[in-house]
């Protein structure tokens, strides 16, 4: 029983996690940056990076500039937090709550899909996270067997959740190689001659991993290609308030359409898990086995953090405008940093919190290789492009850390591309 092949081969076959290769990098890196080095740089930028005349300020990981995770660097609102700490003690956080989500929660997200969203007719349901969410649809959804459509460069996460449910036929779309936006007129050709047509089709908009925005009338085609095929669109909303330059966020609707969102971008809720699905209430039975799902994994999301999630919510999207606004300078810092590698090299960043970035074409193959050297000999982390369908290119995230703390990130980052143009990977 305890030999390798007696596991499942859907499952030794799923990717390994990128960001748990990330971690593994990161602890064997021989050249970790201290803390009191990290320290000392930022006092050298400015006095407000000391804890100890800055309470607020955020405790700084003592090996390396992670601008590889998704993450952000604020916490949820103070006030919601502290009305959670008043329910530690109340016995209902302890029990089960109701699969799927606690009835205000639901109601709640309701009310803020129709004034938000422009989503009138849809259902909710509570999730562990927006990752747990996609594996619910998948599982509901899709069959071993099925086709199912992504496009390059795609959310490694999703793709790893139909590798593990069996769901192996994932046909990878291009994007244009100018804006990365989806290529729907391969998308109306590959729906027309695959047969049977693929069970869903799956963006995020804004990206993950490129930060591109779905302008709403290319977001619109799409939706019709997929009705018009019988296939579903689920869109990953996880980013809606990550908008710069202008650019407004939109969803569409319909009996083919699942939105999913989250609370742990916009709320800095990543510990926390909540995610939600908005499905189509006119579908009948999609719900009943959606709880299918649910019962069998989570049960339901956490109950103290559903509670922070309703908290967080009545702050409403101001809260969550002004903590983005200030990202607009670190998305500025990290492009300025990509610059050696040349300005039509650096795409993405309308929304979200991540570039995308091409390396020197001898580094193709190799994406994986740099990020490991750019770890080891520049202590900066970044994501390979190759874990999301895009091998020679880097995923850059700008919202974790504060402007004082990215500035040194982004000199790093800097100094690591000059060098790799310049003169390659010397050691």
């Amino acid at each position: 029983m305890g030999s390798y092949g007696m596991l499942a081969r859907r499952i030794l076959e799923t990717e390994t996690p990128v960001m748990i290769l990330i971690q593994e990098l990161i602890r064997g890196a021989g050249d970790a940056m201290s803390l009191a080095q990290f320290l000392s740089e930022c006092s050298s930028l400015t006095a407000t990076c000391s804890a100890v005349h800055n309470p607020v300020a955020p405790q700084m990981h003592p090996l390396k500039f992670m601008i590889s995770s998704g993450v952000v660097y604020w916490q949820p609102p103070k006030e919601a937090l502290e009305k959670v700490k008043e329910l530690v003690w109340e016995p209902s956080v302890s029990r089960y709550g109701a699969d799927d989500g606690l009835p205000e929660l639901r109601n709640a997200l309701v009310k803020k899909l129709r004034e938000e969203n422009n989503l009138h007719n849809c259902s909710v349901m509570v999730t562990a996270g927006a990752n747990q969410a996609f594996v619910n649809l998948v599982l509901t959804l899709c069959d071993a067997g099925d086709s199912v459509v992504m496009f390059a460069p795609y959310y490694f996460n999703a793709y790893m959740s139909f590798q593990m449910t069996g769901v192996t036929n994932i046909l990878v779309g291009p994007s244009n190689p100018r804006t990365l936006l989806p290529d729907a007129d391969w998308l109306q050709k590959i729906l027309l001659e695959t047969k049977p047509a693929p069970k869903l089709v799956t963006v995020v908009n804004p990206g993950n991993p490129s930060g591109t925005y779905i302008p709403e009338p290319l977001l619109k085609r799409l939706a019709d290609l997929c009705g018009e095929a019988g296939s579903w669109l689920i869109v990953d909303n996880t980013y809606e308030y990550f908008m710069y330059d202008g650019h407004k966020h939109t969803c569409v609707e319909g009996d083919h359409i699942v939105n999913i969102f989250s609370f742990s971008k916009a709320y800095g809720m990543m510990g926390w898990r909540v995610g939600y699905i908005a499905y189509p209430s006119n579908v009948e039975g999609f719900g009943a086995q959606l709880l299918k799902v649910q019962d069998n994994i989570p049960i339901c999301a956490s109950i103290i953090s559903q509670h922070l999630a309703l908290n967080s919510l009545e702050m409403g999207p101001d809260w969550v405008t002004e903590q983005v606004k200030n990202l607009v300078i670190n998305r500025s810092l990290i492009m300025d940093a990509l610059s050696p590698l040349g300005e039509d090299h650096v795409k993405g960043g309308e929304g979200a919190i991540y570039l995308f970035a091409k390396l020197p074409d001898k580094y193709h193959d190799d994406d994986f290789e740099v990020v490991r050297w750019l770890a080891r000999k520049h202590g900066v982390v970044v994501i390979p492009g190759s874990a999301c369908g895009s091998p020679g290119n880097l995923r850059i995230a700008f919202g974790g850390w504060r402007e004082n703390e990215i500035r040194i990130a982004a000199g790093r980052l800097k100094k690591g591309l000059e060098e790799l143009v310049r003169d390659g990977m010397l050691q």
